[in-house]
């Protein structure tokens, strides 16, 4: 399984020598019980540690400096317990290229009526604080995030774990390579993009390697290694030779199996988490990948179909904000067009993430009927209900646009000559309009769907890297 670092996030409190010592370490104290009564809520993905109460700009900017140079700092959070003049928040908050998060709170959820006096008025200026700092952080066109409620909500807490899941995939962003197995599919359009724009923006390194360095890798794997996987997959998942012959649908899957080592391998070994392939590019190959794909995004890693890179780096993003639960790359297949049952089928021709599953899914083999390979195995299975989001990004030239609506899952229902698995669901801005805003935006046929990163999260990563996100409702 993929994992992430192990990051952490700083805790700044802003404040100014003007309230005396004796002030300034209360300051101190309250943010320090904080810090350590978040990271004990257990609704923190990642730990805070408090670092600073700020007074001047000298000892700001040095921190931002510290925390740019530090790479298991994924973000800095800052609370203004007083108030805390802005000016001298502006050079060091120029130079921070982490994300940034403003706690707007204060550490009582309450005015003590009877006991407030001048003494508590002057150490208790959020109120006043935040708006101060608020507006510097907006005069320097800042594209950070405002959580405001008091810090020991769990609603507040959500908002700051939703933020950290963010800010983590914002730095895994910048390390995020995709390999792709063959060109994408020839005469698509939608699948195309800048490489060196995504970069540039993004983060994403897009890298091409001929289809025959994974049959090199695929040719090492032993027969050991297959049988042993071969085994584990029989106690995980349902075989189901079908009307197959036993050998013949054990050979096949056994090939998947030398698949999935060899990308496996080859991925690991040249540090990518995502990867595309093309059925029109298989040379050296007997079957297009599909069971060995979807082990693969069980795993964590990235994928999407077609030579698209862009959706397969996508894929890894959310996985990497969702921690790989229920999102996955998808394919709008076919629609549902009856009143009162509207919806979109989400398939593809063989790799559909088992994150999604919602049975037990099962190992068949059928013809593929494209592509003029052998019949692969595949994973087969229905996908879940709830509330959903589905993302799509697209390169226009003078800009790349995210282009998302959420969405009502839906479980697919029967359909038993449909040998892939399979997602359903409907725009919650209705098949008819959502749809058509989608076609007008340009958004593509590739997307990442997710039960597990909301429509906020993926508003909040585009802010991050200054990215047109249109938000269908």
């Amino acid at each position: 399984m993929l994992s992430t670092p192990d990051y952490k996030f700083w805790f700044v409190t802003g404040s100014q020598f003007l309230y005396g010592d004796e002030q300034l370490k209360s300051v101190e104290k309250d943010a320090k019980d904080i810090v350590d009564k978040l990271n004990k809520s257990g609704n923190l993905p990642y730990p805070i540690e408090f670092k600073l109460t700020a007074t001047t700009a000298d000892n700001i900017t040095q921190l931002m400096k510290d925390a740019n140079h530090d790479d298991s700092v994924a973000g800095v959070i800052t609370w203004m317990h007083t108030f805390s003049p802005a000016k001298m928040w502006i050079r060091g908050t120029q130079l921070l290229q982490k994300p940034l998060l403003h706690l707007a709170t204060q550490y009582l959820n309450h005015i003590p009526y009877e006991t407030i006096d001048m003494d508590y008025m002057n150490l208790n200026q959020s109120a006043h604080g935040d708006r101060e700092y608020g507006f510097i952080n907006a005069r320097l066109r800042l594209n950070n995030k405002v959580v405001y409620g008091w810090w020991g909500d769990e609603d507040v807490q959500k908002e700051i774990a939703d933020w950290q899941d963010v800010a983590v995939a914002y730095n895994e962003s910048f390390k995020l390579k995709v390999v792709l197995f063959g060109d994408k599919m020839r005469n698509v359009a939608v699948t195309d993009g800048d490489k060196i724009e995504a970069q540039i923006q993004l983060g994403w390194t897009a890298d091409y390697y001929a289809v025959g360095d994974l049959v090199a890798e695929m040719d090492k794997v032993t027969d050991a290694d297959i049988d042993q996987k071969y085994d584990e997959l029989a106690k995980t998942y349902t075989m189901n030779p079908g009307d197959n012959d036993e050998a013949f649908f054990e050979d096949h899957v056994k090939y998947q199996i030398r698949e999935y080592f060899g990308l496996k391998r080859f991925m690991d070994a040249h540090g990518y988490t995502a990867f595309s392939d093309n059925f029109e590019d298989l040379y050296g190959m007997k079957e297009l990948p599909g069971l060995a794909t979807q082990l693969l995004m069980a795993e964590g890693y990235g994928f999407a179909g077609e030579g698209d890179w862009k959706t397969a780096a996508l894929d890894r993003l959310m996985k990497i904000i969702s921690h790989n639960k229920r999102t996955a790359f998808m394919e709008d297949y076919t629609l549902d067009l009856r009143k009162g049952h509207e919806a979109i089928l989400g398939s593809h021709m063989l790799e559909v993430d088992p994150t999604l599953a919602t049975d037990k899914p099962k190992i068949e083999v059928h013809p593929l009927d494209i592509g003029g390979k052998e019949d692969p195995a595949r994973l087969v299975f229905a996908g879940g209900e709830g509330d959903a989001i589905d993302v799509t990004l697209a390169d226009f030239g003078d800009e790349y646009r995210m282009i998302m609506y959420e969405v009502d899952g839906h479980k697919a229902e029967s359909m038993p000559k449909m040998p892939v698995a399979k997602q359903m669901w409907t725009p919650k801005a209705g098949l008819k309009n959502g749809a058509t805003q989608w076609i007008e935006n340009g958004g593509g046929h590739h997307t990442v769907f997710s039960f597990g990163v909301t429509a906020q999260q993926m508003e909040d990563f585009a802010k991050m890297v200054n990215l047109h996100l249109i938000n269908i409702k």
